[in-house]
């Protein structure tokens, strides 16, 4: 089964906006994973507009009590993540090519240009114990590139087969992303996907893509969860995961 990270950098966002401290970032992650999440994604930013210091380390605190959830922490590691990955060792690091003053996560990794940058960091990374995720555009020949580099997975980044969802283009650029998670599983790589996700694309996505490993959610999820509350939207995603959403209909693996 496609393991679900939730991200919770929208809780943090929310939080901030007021000093009283709620809503709190660990106990919305205790919801999460008592209501089943696989594990926990945070992306803290150097201007700590969401998630900050504080909360990565009261994360990985919690995470090392629970052996049945993974922490991944993702960043631009050429903004300051290493330190903090050094000291809190996440189960894994998936590294994306933020610029600081990114709204959001916009693309992947130029691996021909940015590749000798991130070989050692990626060294350092399994030195310290922790998983190397690469934050890439669904290019199939990327991905012997990322393999040579040392890197374990690529998180695809899914934002235009978000916006192709229900249209006239949602089979080709389905089909796109299928190539680039073959050629990356063909390559030794494991798969992950993420950036807009939600209940009604996902399973789609993952008939679409098969053997996606982890997918990791949070703008959508935590929007969801307003509505229907936070363990019942995990449970919700998961089903989503799992196909029982009853929206598979004449999807078929590319």
């Amino acid at each position: 089964m496609t393991h679900l990270s939730v991200n919770l950098n929208k809780i943090a966002l929310l939080r901030n906006s007021r000093s009283l401290g709620i809503p709190s970032v660990i106990r919305a992650a205790e919801i999460v994973l008592n209501a089943g999440a696989h594990g926990v994604t945070v992306h803290p930013r150097p201007d700590q507009r969401h998630i900050r210091v504080g909360d990565v380390h009261d994360l990985s605190h919690l995470l090392k009590q629970r052996s049945d959830a993974e922490f991944n922490i993702e960043g631009n590691p050429f903004e300051g993540l290493l330190e903090l990955v050094s000291v809190v060792r996440p189960h894994q690091c998936t590294l994306v090519p933020d610029d600081p003053a990114a709204f959001t996560s916009d693309h992947g990794w130029d691996i021909k240009r940015d590749g000798h940058s991130l070989r050692p960091v990626i060294e350092k990374l399994h030195a310290w114990g922790v998983r190397v995720s690469l934050f890439m555009d669904p290019v199939p020949d990327d991905m012997q590139l990322v393999r040579a580099l040392g890197a374990d997975r690529i998180e695809l980044y899914t934002e235009p087969y978000a916006a192709a969802y229900s249209g006239p283009d949602e089979s080709d650029i389905a089909s796109i992303y299928a190539a680039a998670a073959r050629a990356a599983q063909n390559a030794g790589l494991g798969v992950n996907a993420g950036h807009d996700l939600n209940q009604s694309n996902l399973p789609q996505f993952l008939v679409a893509v098969p053997n996606v490993l982890e997918v990791s959610i949070g703008h959508a999820l935590i929007a969801d969860a307003i509505e229907s509350g936070l363990a019942a939207t995990v449970s919700n995603y998961l089903s989503a995961i799992a196909g029982d959403s009853g929206t598979v209909k004449g999807v078929r693996s590319f």
